[in-house]
């Protein structure tokens, strides 16, 4: 769409709150947002400058779509809805994680307390999160001891097991009345809500008492049971002194990126913290209101009593997205916790930045220094190349490819060695050094700027007689000079092949290594693949009664050796094999797996 057409469309833009939807040239959805009024947020990012990722965003925008909704809380959750449907790469994604356990108390008949990590909308009393999932599994069989509700199955016709020794509530015995569940429950809850103050002291004298007779196994089985309480229920005492549960949220923004921070409170405890690191395109205060409606909806966590944000957040507007309560502490503990958060943030966008320059450094900084040692421009682009054979058979060829100091594996290449039969460096180097760059020249894609080989002066000579006399091309090309442990130490490089020492502390140094593995690995991987096959099919050869057409079945079919061997008769029956070929080639492999 050109600049005119974005112009004349912007015009008809309504004063109205609603979504509008970006796309590229090739039509694909790259951002949805949301706007109060979709008229001036929209032209803001045609009209206004923009830097970083921002300026990102609007110079991939093609064009646009919008839809108009009666309410901002319309718009929001519109958005939400969008994003979930089309997840475009410029907007928030919310990883999915595994969650921690709950304690539940089920809705039904008779109740169970049971150990859940899903949390439904079925009427059952939802406990947790508990990051301590074995101790939130000790404490579930602590409380069916002291408070038990069912333990045993619905269709027990007689009183269980659990009963008679006092872990079931006894439905299998007796009917059992709601009043009486009821008020099993309500112990449950106050216990799961913190007062544990009596069983904890219980619980000390005995261990105290076990202890006094030198029963020690039984003592510490005590204090496990309180460890164990502690760890599920029972509060911090630097966290809020009240026991609502609440999710604090906080941000911190610096170079276009936003840092989220979530803290959930349970039991006055910070039993989980989450974290979000990405770019941030529009305002931070509505990137965190999506956030938080995605965090409950994509992420199915339990709404809590309070939600806890900071200054400048839509309170109104969030409170009526997800109907709960949401304020902006001013002062206290709660105030302490959202400045706590809001550290955090902080500290871990920090964090973040200290990794990319350092990731930078190893990349980008390594090339700058390669390129110094060897007098040459930068080497954006780097090719090595490695040769893999056994004593002359299934001889092969990979390269890899390294772009400012990072592996660029999609152009990675494999090549079978076709003109060379058996060990021979200096031919096989030629072809694929002819086939690699003699393709590039006729489908005029770029040149790299460094060659690196990795073996010494005969695959430098091999590859520079067919680069300068056949192709005409000027490409550096360098060999990777190699230790006792085989490990890169030097280069070769230059009209007389000098040898360019790099400091073993350098990036530099360490950038060749890497290229070096990563060749070597590629190499031998493939080796092995095509060794693997075609002793597969050399094996087959040898059975009476397969032809080509067999073969190619069998081939397509299993693969490998590893399968073929754990095949059944009826895998052959299926392939259309007669019973009799199909026994040969069992036998053959047979024989194989005996004499290897």
């Amino acid at each position: 769409m050109s600049r005119e057409e974005i112009n004349n469309k912007l015009a008809l833009l309504p004063d109205l709150p609603g979504c509008y939807i970006m796309r590229n040239k090739d039509k694909e959805i790259i951002y949805i947002g949301k706007a109060k009024n979709l008229r001036n947020r929209v032209k803001s990012y045609f009209h206004n400058k923009h830097e970083g990722k921002t300026a990102l965003l609007v110079e991939e925008i093609d064009h646009f779509e919008f839809i108009v909704t009666k309410t901002e809380k319309e718009s929001l959750l519109l958005e939400i809805s969008l994003i979930r449907q089309y997840q475009p790469k410029y907007n928030i994604k919310l990883k999915h994680g595994t969650m921690y356990p709950y304690l539940k108390i089920t809705n039904e008949k008779d109740p169970q307390l049971i150990i859940t990590s899903t949390v439904e909308n079925d009427g059952g009393i939802y406990f947790g999160p508990y990051p301590n999932v074995y101790a939130a599994s000790e404490t579930q069989q602590f409380i069916q001891k002291v408070y038990p509700l069912r333990k045993c199955a619905k269709n027990q016709k007689r009183a269980c097991l659990y009963y008679s020794i006092g872990q079931c509530i006894g439905c299998c015995d007796h009917e059992v009345s709601p009043e009486e569940y009821q008020e099993q429950t309500n112990r449950i809850r106050s216990f799961l809500n913190g007062d544990v103050k009596e069983i904890k002291n219980n619980l000390v004298a005995k261990m105290t008492r076990a202890a006094e007779t030198l029963d020690f196994e039984q003592a510490a089985e005590f204090r496990d049971q309180i460890r164990y309480i502690e760890e599920t229920v029972e509060k911090q005492t630097i966290m809020s002194r009240d026991y609502t549960n609440r999710d604090v949220f906080a941000y911190h923004l610096d170079r276009g990126w936003i840092s989220i921070q979530v803290f959930l409170l349970r039991q006055s405890t910070v039993i989980k913290r989450e974290a979000a690191l990405f770019p941030c395109y529009g305002r931070p205060e509505e990137e965190l209101v999506s956030f938080i409606v995605q965090f409950y909806q994509e992420q199915n966590h339990i709404l809590p009593k309070e939600i806890l944000v900071p200054e400048g957040t839509d309170i109104e507007l969030l409170g009526e997205a997800l109907g709960a309560a949401v304020r902006i502490p001013k002062r206290g503990n709660k105030r302490s916790i959202l400045d706590l958060a809001t550290t955090n943030s902080e500290l871990a966008l920090n964090e973040k930045f200290m990794m990319m320059e350092r990731d930078q450094q190893k990349s980008i900084g390594a090339i700058q220094e390669l390129s110094e040692a060897m007098g040459t421009e930068y080497l954006e682009t780097i090719e090595s190349f490695d040769h893999s054979n056994i004593q002359g058979t299934n001889p092969v060829s990979a390269m890899v490819v390294f772009k400012d100091g990072k592996p660029d594996r999609k152009s990675y290449r494999k090549y079978k060695i076709k003109t060379v039969e058996g060990s021979n460096e200096f031919a096989t180097t030629q072809e694929v050094i002819r086939r690699r760059y003699s393709r590039l020249l006729r489908e005029g894609k770029p040149l790299p700027d460094l060659i690196l080989m990795d073996g010494g002066k005969i695959q430098i000579r091999a590859a520079k007689e067919v680069l300068e006399d056949e192709l005409g091309l000027d490409i550096p090309v360098a060999g990777m000079v190699k230790d006792n442990k085989h490990k890169t130490a030097s280069l070769l490089f230059g009209e007389q092949n000098e040898v360019i020492e790099l400091d073993s502390r350098s990036q530099a140094f360490h950038l060749v290594q890497r290229i070096q593995e990563e060749v070597h690995r590629f190499a031998i991987t493939f080796h092995r693949q095509v060794r693997g096959k075609n002793s597969f099919s050399s094996l087959l050869d040898q059975v009476e009664g397969v032809g080509p057409k067999t073969r190619t079945k069998v081939l397509r079919h299993f693969k490998t050796l590893t399968n073929i061997r754990s095949a059944s008769m009826e895998d052959f029956k299926k392939l259309g094999i007669p019973v009799k070929v199909a026994e040969r080639i069992q036998e053959a492999f047979e024989q194989t797996d005996s004499t290897s």
